[in-house]
């Protein structure tokens, strides 16, 4: 798969990922972060095909571990599959992709209520007074 045209680049560089294999090797991957994906390049070039891990199957990023050197991550898929990455500890990938995950997931969120909303047949939500005062549970002098 190659990456769309046009997308934003939000952070660019070198990862690690751990190999799925026996020996787990770590191996180098040029990585390009958007606002809705996470792209891994085989052989460190843009042209080349890529694994594109989008927002929309992550489930969360884990922070395992930090040393001296690295900072170790899993990103978890929404099918529970564990993905491991390290990073030089100043590059802050971790940082940059759980932020860019945390705004697709707060705009699908949004997206989602306000769908739900225009099933309802309501396009926005009544102010509280508004509600109170519909249902006959407003301030009444007595």
């Amino acid at each position: 798969m190659k990456m769309q045209p046009g997308q934003e680049v939000i952070m660019e560089g070198e990862l690690e990922k751990r190999s799925d294999n026996l020996l787990q090797f770590w191996r180098k991957k040029l990585c390009v972060l958007t606002k809705e994906s996470l792209s891994l390049f085989q052989d460190g070039q843009k042209r080349s095909r890529c694994k594109e891990l989008k927002f929309q199957s992550i489930k969360k990023l884990d922070c395992v571990e930090r040393t001296d050197k690295y900072i170790y991550f899993t990103i978890v898929t929404t099918d529970n599959k564990e993905i491991d990455f390290r990073c030089p500890d100043q590059s802050a990938w971790n940082a940059a992709i759980t932020l860019a995950l945390i705004e697709f997931q707060n705009k699908a969120a949004v997206r989602s209520f306000r769908l739900g909303n225009s099933a309802n047949g309501t396009n926005e939500r009544k102010p509280a007074r508004s509600r109170a005062s519909a249902s006959g549970q407003g301030n009444h002098e007595e």
